[in-house]
């Protein structure tokens, strides 16, 4: 880090008083604090409503994250750290997240018959966020799919047909995999021509979140022994005790995700692809 911490703070030589009750205080990036109990000193570099959390970056480079609250000094007196304070909502867009026109004013069409099924919560949160307001206009409704293996009584139950189309999104759909093997199973059934299964190739709907927009070159590697989302989490510091902290990972990244632009490629074509197959007419 540069010198505008102030050399006798990045020393080591900060005068703290010695008696002082602490204040709440809007962390606000730029502002160099020191988390007390590691002394650790540095400039807020990125806050996280969702996780409540702020990293600190010394002069060195180095970051680390802590939690919001109690436990810093700022300019020489404790503060209880809160997240920044809301700014007002950025006027409508033009165009909806997933690239479209908007058109203000218009009714959503009556549901299609046709369906697209969506298999994991996380993938099914995601299309609904980018795709939702277009899926609507064109009257496609979205359904969760717990597992790909329930699929087939899934497709016993609404009968496809020429005018009931499914599209289904799969997760890691990959050569030789069980996935893989279901789908191509009904492909070949009688109900084969009335059902699109695609589905990306990422070990997890996270990953198809560009990995840029949470401040990675990449998304890191997790060994096999190591449960992937618990394993991300651990790489960025976040909580991963139980499937609450899980939760709030997502609903962080999705956090991070406001359009189409924000996603890669390999997801976006599929899902386009499942909209126009549900949607063509007949």
């Amino acid at each position: 880090m540069s010198d505008r911490y102030g050399s006798d703070v990045l020393a080591g030589d900060w005068k703290k008083p010695k008696h002082g009750r602490a204040v709440e205080t809007p962390a606000e990036l730029g502002a160099v604090v020191e988390e007390v109990e590691t002394d650790f000193v540095g400039e807020i570099v990125r806050i996280d409503r969702d996780l409540h959390t702020l990293t600190l970056e010394d002069r060195h480079g180095k970051r680390r994250t802590f939690p919001l609250g109690p436990g810093f000094w700022l300019e020489g007196k404790p503060v209880i750290l809160t997240p920044p304070v809301t700014r007002a909502a950025p006027a409508a867009p033009t165009r909806t997240a997933s690239g479209s026109v908007a058109v203000a004013g218009v009714k959503a069409r009556v549901a299609r018959e046709s369906r697209i099924f969506v298999e994991g919560r996380h993938d099914a949160e995601l299309v609904e966020k980018i795709w939702g307001d277009d899926l609507r206009i064109e009257g496609v409704v979205v359904e969760y799919l717990g597992g790909v293996d329930d699929l087939a009584d899934h497709l016993v139950d609404f009968r496809p047909s020429r005018e009931r189309r499914v599209g289904v999104l799969v997760d890691h759909l990959v050569k030789g995999s069980k996935e893989a093997r279901i789908a191509e199973s009904i492909r070949r059934s009688t109900v084969g021509e009335h059902v699109l299964i695609v589905g990306h190739p990422f070990i997890d709907v996270w990953q198809a979140v560009k990995p840029a927009r949470l401040g990675l070159e990449a998304w890191p590697s997790v060994p096999r022994s190591v449960e992937w989302k618990k394993g991300i989490c651990q790489h960025m510091g976040w909580p991963h005790r139980d499937q609450a902290d899980i939760a709030r990972a997502w609903k962080h990244i999705l956090g991070r995700v406001s359009s189409f632009g924000d996603l890669e490629p390999a997801l976006l074509g599929r899902v386009e692809e499942l909209i126009d197959f549900v949607t063509e007419p007949v």
